[in-house]
């Protein structure tokens, strides 16, 4: 029996892990920014905290809390980011590694390795690290930071980099993209022809359970996703199809689309949604034995029905 401790425990990400986790029969503590119950710790990346004692009987910890909103103000999202994303793991892991916790995992990003696969191969664990905003470069510095500390002290370290991570009750962008699918208007966005990398919730919980016990797991970076890309056009058509919605997509060539968007200064809106973004998972597969074990097209119709019984 392995005790586990799941940093931002209420956010999608963590309460999904903390769920599945249980659900193994793991002892599970939450951390979160307010304890409420006793299996509870208060943990606040932005805060000053001493955890040492608490964490004396936590064989692993999942460190999934972070500070993931955009700020205008880019000196203070620097700050931000670099404080609670970086200093705050590190520290964290430092009073880890002084309890005596054995596993540190740590829910990283691929914007570590860039924004864009556009021109290039699919995003790898073996590339140099190349982030290109704040949240993308603290993350990467705090992947640095664990594996200096993992050599230094014997900790074991493992840092899964997902791409966009959607299923029920997904917030941002992936919902938005449901709710405009579900409008009942015409989307022009038939003619995009895209790859993008996306990873279902239940797939990436399944890999952190791999992760918890795998020997072969610790001190290496692992990336993940549903084994399967797809274009902003499929995208929308697999959530029109689940949906029953009446949206048809028409085609304006990707190229002009782009255009516009450039001219009405929504160009990071064109990127996401024509632009390249895949990453190559097959290492991963092949060192951990491991496939997702849900298919992107029973993702999407969970998480689109989900949306519709919410609303």
């Amino acid at each position: 029996m392995k005790n586990i401790l799941v940093t931002g425990a209420t956010g999608f990400v963590g309460s999904s892990i903390r769920a599945k986790l249980c659900t193994l029969g793991y002892q599970v503590v939450s951390a979160q920014r307010k304890a409420n119950f006793d299996d509870e710790l208060e943990f606040d990346l932005e805060k000053p905290f001493d955890l040492v004692k608490q964490l004396k009987n936590i064989d692993v910890i999942i460190h999934s809390a972070a500070i993931v909103h955009i700020m205008k103000n880019k000196k203070m999202a620097d700050e931000k980011y670099q404080k609670a994303n970086y200093e705050a793991t590190i520290e964290l892991a430092k009073q880890a590694v002084e309890a005596g916790v054995k596993r540190f995992i740590f829910i990283s990003s691929i914007k570590v390795n860039g924004e864009t696969t556009t021109g290039r191969l699919p995003f790898s664990s073996s590339d140099l690290p190349s982030p290109k905003d704040a949240y993308g470069l603290s993350k990467a510095k705090a992947e640095k930071g664990l594996l200096e500390l993992a050599k230094k002290t014997g900790l074991e370290v493992v840092i899964i980099r997902p791409p966009l991570v959607y299923g029920p009750r997904v917030k941002a962008n992936f919902a938005s993209l449901v709710k405009l699918a579900t409008k009942n208007i015409p989307l022009p966005f038939g003619a995009i022809n895209n790859k993008r990398s996306f990873v279902f919730i239940d797939n990436l919980t399944d890999f952190i359970a791999i992760s918890v016990k795998h020997p072969a797991a610790a001190n290496q970076i692992w990336l993940i996703s549903d084994d399967e890309d797809l274009s902003t056009s499929q995208l929308l058509r697999l959530i029109i199809e689940y949906s029953q919605s009446k949206v048809f997509l028409f085609n304006v060539p990707q190229r002009v689309f782009v255009h516009l968007c450039k001219l009405l200064g929504k160009q990071n809106i064109a990127e996401r949604l024509c632009g390249d973004l895949q990453v190559d998972i097959k290492y991963t597969k092949e060192t951990l034995n491991w496939t997702p074990p849900h298919t992107v097209q029973q993702a999407i119709k969970k998480t689109v029905l989900s949306f519709i019984n919410k609303n």
